[in-house]
């Protein structure tokens, strides 16, 4: 072998290792960007990589704080219990969210809501196309129906028909679907509107109306409160309405909760909490118990 070809051999073999030693830079360099890019996604979908990471943002919250059992203010204590503030404070506990829950009247939520001066409200609220054109609504957390509570000793009728055929009244809370179902069902000059259901149900204990509409979930929370006088009739006057949490129109929000709500649902979070608070006699918690309460006016 010439001389010529030793130096030509050396110099292609030390070619080769100075590229090999760029390919491996180029290739750790190209790991580590990939990482750092996982670490991104995972970091802005969350620890486990399914939901969104909110950062800590605090969220302000609309809340009736007079909706048993979705919310309300212990009269002894001070301190706020009920479904609302049991689910949103987990969702929150996942997303990386702060709640900043204030007190607001239900007559004016959806308003001040679709106004933006509320980031999101909480209490029970009825999926309709009617309020979807002024608020953005989550994906349903519970379908409900629409039932009659009586009282426990009632025996002048058995069903709905039985009591369109008599001259009964017929209460529930105004602004609601429920409060429009009654007056459909039964007409409006049959319908006493009160300002909340806690009253209406008082007024049906104290024999001042008949039958209560309003939606089962609540209903059996009542049933089980006053177990000795009330109960809710079998028959269904509507079916398969979903409740959901409203936002403003375009709110950043609606997708976070719609994944956290999808999640508690799979795992059983969601069935657990419909339990503790819906199922009768699992809620003790009175009108009795609870603190009245003040609103501000949203600014």
């Amino acid at each position: 072998m010439t001389k010529r070809l030793l130096n030509l051999l050396a110099l292609l073999l030390t070619i080769g290792l100075v590229a090999a030693a760029c390919g491996d830079d180029d290739t750790a360099e190209a790991s580590d960007d990939a990482a750092e890019s996982e670490d991104g996604d995972d970091a802005a979908a969350g620890g486990d990589g399914t939901l969104p990471d909110l950062e800590g943002r605090e969220i302000s919250v609309a809340i009736e704080n007079a909706y048993l059992p979705f919310n309300y203010i212990d009269a002894e204590t001070g301190e706020p219990g009920g479904w609302d503030y049991d689910a949103i404070d987990e969702m929150c506990a996942r997303l990386n969210c702060t709640p900043n829950y204030v007190a607001a009247a239900w007559d004016g939520m959806i308003i001040a809501v679709g106004d933006g001066q509320y980031d999101m409200a909480a209490d029970g609220i009825t999926i309709t196309e009617e309020r979807a054109e002024i608020v953005d609504f989550s994906d349903g957390y519970v379908s409900v129906d629409q039932r009659l509570l009586v009282r426990i000793d009632e025996d002048r009728f058995a069903t709905i028909a039985e009591l369109n055929e008599g001259d009964y009244r017929i209460g529930s809370q105004v602004g609601t679907t429920n409060y429009n179902a009654a007056v459909a069902a039964f007409g409006e000059d049959s319908v006493d509107a009160f300002d909340d259901f806690g009253f209406a149900v008082q007024s049906l204990i104290n024999g001042d109306v008949d039958a209560v509409v309003m939606d089962e979930t609540a209903g059996s929370g009542y049933q089980g409160e006053n177990p000795d006088d009330v109960t809710l009739l079998d028959e269904i006057l509507a079916s398969d309405e979903e409740l959901g949490f409203i936002f403003p129109k375009g709110s950043d929000l609606v997708e976070p909760f719609n994944l956290v709500i999808a999640e508690m649902k799979a795992d059983g979070t969601m069935d657990a909490l419909l339990a503790e608070y819906f199922e009768p006699g699992s809620f003790t918690v009175t009108y009795d118990d609870i603190a009245e309460v003040e609103y501000d006016d949203a600014e």
